[in-house]
């Protein structure tokens, strides 16, 4: 789940390029970072931070030490967490700059690779990524799978077409009958969205129609467009999209629906789990981790208790 946002032709293009950059399933591949250099993350200030290897670094498995390198992998179209930059090719935003201060953490370069939300933790299981960094929940059944390292946390929202027509609110009673967006491999496409539509099949309501797209840019103009009512994904990122659309979507008002931890994915078992949760642990202490939340304008509170935590 993510998501945060050149060139105004038509409302949906506003709303699609404007608002995330232009999304690429193609996979690229991006290096940046180096041991004991300096990361392109910055504080509000836009001073840079300075991030050298740490004793994590000796944590790091010997075949990925041998490589020199960090494969990690996201879906560039959930900023403020990633997404494109006015070039619509350089990836930016929390995990991006994240991902490079672990990788210097651990003595190692990050390559940031391109690749749609549902293929991610396919692509970790086969050893194609060494992480998956995309503002995933983390789940009981996701953790049956692969290991999480948490950083943050947030609810879910739902953000509509502005002055929100059709008076819909983050409610399940709310949304019988609608026809709501998410992105396919997402929580709320894949367990929010249909165990709310039972709610309402239960009361002897219309369930909910649920259209599940690739990048949450599609979800998103789906609701520009009018072919939906509205897209649930994590709230945090549909506000900066909201505020960030040239009043073209609001987010609909209500509590965050079911808040939980999100985090870093790694193989199962992975020994990189335990230098990665390291290096997170080294960086929520020398004050970079926050100085990158700083950056993005993530809210204080939506840092985790529990950084650094590791779900098995």
């Amino acid at each position: 789940m993510r998501q945060h946002f050149l060139v105004r032709v038509t409302l949906a293009i506003a709303i699609g390029i404007a608002a995330t950059g232009c999304t690429r399933v193609s996979e690229t591949g991006v290096e940046s970072g180096g041991a004991g250099g300096s990361t392109a993350a910055s504080s509000g200030n836009n001073k840079p931070l300075k991030v050298s290897a740490g004793a994590a670094a000796k944590l790091v498995p010997s075949e990925i030490r041998a490589q020199k390198t960090l494969k990690v992998a996201t879906d560039p179209a959930y900023a403020p967490f990633e997404f494109f930059a006015s070039d619509n090719a350089t990836m930016v935003g929390f995990d991006i700059d994240l991902a490079k201060a672990i990788a210097m953490k651990l003595g190692l370069k990050v390559v940031h690779v391109n690749a749609g939300f549902d293929t991610i933790l396919t692509g970790l299981d086969s050893g194609k990524y060494d992480l998956g960094m995309s503002f995933f929940a983390v789940t009981a059944e996701r953790a049956k799978s692969f290991d999480f390292i948490t950083y943050l946390v947030g609810g879910s929202g739902i953000a509509v077409q502005a002055g929100n027509p059709l008076n819909l609110s983050m409610d399940a009673s709310a949304l019988c009958g609608r026809t709501i967006s998410a992105v396919n491999g997402s929580l709320q496409g894949m367990t929010m969205l249909p165990s709310m539509s039972k709610e309402c099949v239960a009361r002897h309501e219309k369930p909910i129609g649920i259209r599940l797209y690739p990048s949450q840019n599609d979800a998103k103009l789906a609701v520009s467009s009018g072919r939906v009512n509205a897209v649930m994904a994590n709230a945090s990122p549909l506000k900066y999209s909201a505020d960030n659309s040239a009043g073209a979507l609001m987010l609909a008002p209500g509590p965050e629906y079911k808040p939980g931890p999100s985090g870093i994915a790694v193989r199962k078992g992975s020994k990189l789990t335990g230098a990665v949760a390291a290096a997170i642990d080294e960086l929520v202490a020398d004050g970079t981790f926050d100085a990158v939340m700083k950056k993005w304008g993530i809210p204080s509170q939506e840092k985790s208790k529990e950084t650094g935590k590791v779900t098995r």
